[in-house]
């Protein structure tokens, strides 16, 4: 009779074991006390600031979903994917004609959000398919994923007039679509609605927190093992036995879901979609946020991407002409100094000063 839970007991051991490995940075005690010291200032934040700082904290947290499904795909699995964006305004479009048409009661908005994340990761199994099992790689792949991502939004972009609608919601073009309620959680005496405050910072930290655990379990696995061998020698990878196609579709698809989560949050917050939101400049933002961070490890892409959010963010409201300039140098200095990421160089200096060498 004891024998289940024994077992049960050391399969979740196993898989608390993945939440350190090779393929992440970050082991020990110490680590995972910076960790829980770091989500307590996280947690006190917002009753130390107002809530336009929350609410813009908010939508950082918004975009990281969609840095770290990059990091997947990319950093870990060596395919460069433009489409991150695509997937983005697919799902967020998703969720605004959904909720336009059938209203948030009875917290309709958390089934919306999963329809939509669904939504793009199948558009993504299915672009996803065509691009792997048809041996597309490299500068190839890149090229297809930002074709499909710039087509997508000139096609939204055209559908300003009123025959452009999806029942009572309209695609609006350039415009794009608002009035789509917040997420909203059954509650009892009336729904909780989620407006961009509190209640939805600690509902998005909460979310990052648990995607950010279950990644680091996920690329410390034998699926993330074999991911990252496909990503050093994929002839290699295939001649052990491997079947590189399924393992580079299965993180492209995880990779889309996260961006199309990062979408949802995203029109939630803001309650509106449009497609600016997937063109050619967004595109390329994230490919700077991984970059800079550092594409290889889970860790470096949160502190890389929340860093250069903040810092794009700055210069915009200072020196906007000279925003898009300043990332575009981030991204050639980082790729000339230090190729693996600015946040997991200064990682590995620090590692290297107190003696442990290699990962922090």
């Amino acid at each position: 009779m004891t024998t289940p839970r024994r077992t049960s007991t050391g399969s979740f051991r196993r898989l608390l074991g993945r939440l350190e490995g090779p393929q992440t940075m970050g082991r020990g005690k110490g680590f995972w006390a910076g960790f829980v010291v770091v989500l307590i200032a996280a947690c006190g934040y917002p009753l130390t600031t107002d809530g336009y700082t929350v609410g813009n904290t908010v939508y950082f947290f918004n975009w990281v979903f969609m840095a770290l499904g990059l990091s997947l795909i990319w950093g870990y699995g060596g395919a460069l994917s433009f489409g991150q964006t695509a997937f983005f305004g697919l799902a967020g479009y998703a969720y605004g004609i959904l909720t336009i048409n059938f209203g948030d009661a009875y917290g309709f908005t958390i089934l919306a959000t999963l329809i939509a994340v669904a939504v793009a990761a199948a558009f993504s199994a299915m672009l996803g398919y065509f691009l792997f099992f048809g041996r597309i790689s490299g500068v190839f792949l890149g090229i297809v994923t930002l074709s499909v991502t710039l087509v997508f939004e000139r096609f939204m972009a055209q559908t300003a007039g009123p025959e452009w609608k999806v029942g009572a919601a309209r695609l609006n073009g350039f415009n794009g679509m608002s009035g789509m309620p917040p997420l909203t959680i059954p509650w009892p005496g009336g729904d909780l609605v989620l407006y961009p405050d509190i209640q939805l910072y600690y509902i998005t930290l909460a979310l990052l927190v648990i995607v950010y655990l279950g990644l680091r379990i996920l690329v410390n696995s034998r699926f993330g093992n074999v991911l990252v061998a496909i990503r050093e020698n994929p002839e290699r990878a295939e001649m052990l036995g491997y079947d590189v196609r399924k393992y580079q579709l299965g993180a492209f698809v995880i990779g889309a879901a996260l961006a199309g989560l990062s979408g949802v949050l995203y029109t939630t917050w803001g309650q509106y979609i449009t497609p600016s939101s997937m063109g050619i400049t967004a595109a390329a933002l994230p490919i700077i946020w991984v970059a800079v961070g550092g594409r290889s490890d889970l860790t470096a892409t949160v502190i890389g991407t929340l860093v250069v959010l903040a810092v794009f963010q700055a210069l915009t409201i200072y020196g906007s002409q000279y925003a898009l300039v300043v990332m575009g140098a981030f991204l050639v200095v980082t790729v000339l100094i230090a190729p693996e990421g600015v946040i997991m160089l200064i990682a590995r200096r620090i590692g290297r000063l107190l003696g442990r060498g290699g990962k922090a």
